[in-house]
């Protein structure tokens, strides 16, 4: 969930750390800092606040080998002390994302033979570790494995030496971590977006591996210790992408990028007369053959697409569709059905829980896996069978929205393959869903032009503490995304419902100052919600409807109506999604809050 960054160099390399923290920041973080080499020495600055006063308080240190971080706390409060990066004995300093399991009892272990603890950290457990072997003769590549073999849990680290300014070890289990290839200088982090103004020449790490860097050279060494060669690769992501540009926050940025995600998503069948298994990898159709049923595992809004998701596969493919909680799910006991395709939803890859999930799926004995994720060489694409990417592109905001909407697109195309292979698709059918397919990002364009009247609603919600979301049926989930999106980035509480549960609870919590947010498709349910909002106005709530074209849903006092464009059939849940981003978006500006940092919350949930 941190940033990390570490660079060695012939120039000063201060501001290509400042520069890829300042990159990192969408990750969520409460804490940052750096630690350079400096004439023989560590020099070290640390902050509570932003990047930017991290850059303030580092203006005159300068160093060509140095390492960074930003902070999201697990262990130990948000404070200057516990913030990395961490050091021992002003000999070695390093930083770390993940979590130590067994730190307790190193800590004891270290205290007994005389280390002092300035943290409340596991952090800094390693860099006592990795001092205590480097001190007793080991090299600062053998101190940093002779550490690792006794650590238990999940890192990604870069380690230092003062008195070695030559050499910068990085080291991953768990945790992401790419090297960046310069000249005469090079780089990890834990995210290529970091590196981008330096270099688009990265390697992708793989679990276990130790790597050892100069300006000119670096080597990697493997779990087992062997030096091994890892491809390197151009990164597809321009510097461009990761800019603000013209928008106020990257959240409003990624809401009007859905339309070109979308689109692009859609490359593979774009131009296709038909759908074939062979967009999900070369295995697919034999895979797909073999199958019986699905279940996806995925957490927070990516769990909301597999709830979409079951819909489709069940009413369109007629196949059977479990959808859990990733982090739930490893820690019950399940009946496996090696028969089952497990889907893994992640935009990042790299969602601990979600990897969890997948190896614990393995181990039960499922073999068809496929990961839809929007990073090419992240763990999970790589831990799994199959692929789809969902080329949604850099998705800086905390808040997710663009991810979602293209890993819904991605789901609808497993659904129709899947749909077809058992011989539930028609020609003419599939062909309608295709053009329904095209058509998607011209109507998602649609749904943003409502952009000024959504604003103009999200001003009666700046004083509110509560909020309801009512949603049926296939709008359900959608109902719950849009209740995740407010509670995250205006801090109102806000639950989500089906419609039909309302007089099961709910409605004891209606009255004039919980606004009720429903979804109205014009679908086959729209009558039984009509009956479930007059239960709202009968109780004296305030409806805001998002109601498709054909809905005959009347504004009166007490019913807002944000008449939606056109009603998308099966791909409605996309459509109804955007105004929902957009209301959050504008109710949090109007509250005032940090919309691409909420706090408390970190981009990509690296640890459990």
């Amino acid at each position: 969930m941190c940033g990390i960054v570490g660079a060695i160099a012939q120039r000063n390399i201060v501001p290509i750390l400042l520069e890829g923290l300042q990159r990192l920041e969408y990750r969520g973080y409460d804490s940052a800092g750096l630690v350079v080499v400096s004439e023989g020495q560590l020099t070290r600055m640390r902050s509570t606040g932003r990047v930017a006063e991290l850059s303030n308080i580092s203006a005159d240190i300068q160093g060509t080998i140095g390492i960074a971080h930003t902070r999201w706390a697990t262990h130990g409060v948000p404070s200057e002390r516990n913030a990395h990066p961490h050091m021992s004995r002003d000999l070695i300093a390093v930083v770390h994302n993940g979590i130590i399991e067994n730190y307790e009892a190193i800590r004891t272990r270290l205290v007994a033979g005389g280390y002092e603890f300035a943290s409340d950290t596991d952090t800094e457990v390693i860099a006592h570790l990795i001092h205590s072997h480097y001190v007793n003769g080991k090299t600062l590549l053998g101190a940093t494995q002779a550490a690792l073999t006794e650590l238990v849990g999940a890192y990604a680290i870069g380690v230092i030496a003062s008195d070695n300014p030559d050499q910068l070890i990085c080291a991953r289990r768990g945790s992401p971590l790419l090297m960046g290839i310069g000249i005469g200088e090079n780089f990890f982090a834990s995210d290529v977006s970091a590196l981008l103004p330096v270099t688009n020449k990265v390697v992708y790490l793989e679990d276990g591996d130790v790597v050892e860097m100069g300006r000119q050279s670096y080597r990697i060494r493997d779990a087992a210790g062997e030096i091994v060669a890892r491809p390197v690769q151009f990164s597809e992501i321009s510097n461009e992408s990761v800019q603000l540009g013209n928008y106020r926050h990257y959240m409003q940025k990624e809401i009007h990028e859905q339309p070109r995600a979308i689109a692009d998503t859609l490359e593979s069948v774009s131009n296709s007369h038909s759908i074939v298994p062979g967009i999900f990898g070369a295995e697919a159709a034999a895979c797909f053959a073999d199958i019986d049923s699905i279940l996806i595992l995925a957490c927070g809004t990516s769990y909301h697409a597999g709830l979409v998701a079951r819909y489709w596969l069940e009413e369109i493919a007629g196949i059977q569709c479990t959808v859990e909680i990733a982090s739930e799910y490893r820690y019950r006991t399940s009946v496996a059905n090696p028969r089952a395709l497990v889907v893994v939803l992640s935009q990042s890859g790299e969602t601990a829980d979600t990897q969890a999930a997948l190896s614990h799926a393995k181990s039960l004995g499922h073999v068809h896996t496929l990961a839809i994720c929007n990073v090419p060489e992240s763990a999970l694409v790589r831990q799994s069978k199959l692929r789809f990417l969902t080329r949604a592109g850099p998705e800086i905001g905390v808040a997710s929205t663009k991810a979602f909407t293209t890993q819904l697109v991605a789901l609808f195309l497993l659904t129709l393959v899947l749909a077809k292979l058992r011989g539930r698709l028609t020609a003419e059918v599939e062909q309608l869903h295709l053009h329904s397919l095209r058509h998607l990002p011209a109507a998602t364009q649609k749904v943003l032009d409502l952009e000024p009247q959504i604003a103009k609603l999200a001003e009666q919600f700046a004083c509110k503490r509560h909020a309801l979301f009512l949603g049926r049926g296939l709008h359900y989930p959608i109902a719950l995304e849009g209740a995740l999106k407010l509670k995250e980035i205006s801090y109102i509480h806000a639950e989500a419902y089906p419609a039909g549960e309302l007089k099961h609870g709910p409605l004891a919590l209606v009255d004039k100052d919980m606004p009720v947010i429903s979804v109205a498709p014009n679908d086959m349910l729209l009558e039984k919600l009509k009956s479930n909002l007059h239960e709202v106005r009968a109780r004296g709530g305030e409806l805001y409807v998002f109601a498709d074209a054909g809905t005959h849903i009347r504004e009166e006092e007490g019913v807002h109506i944000m008449q939606m464009p056109e009603h998308a059939g099966f791909l409605s849940p996309i459509l109804h999604t955007i105004p929902l981003q957009l209301l959050a978006y504008y109710v949090a500006l109007q509250k005032g809050t940090d919309v691409d940092k909420p706090r408390n919350l970190a981009k990509s949930v690296t640890v459990e």
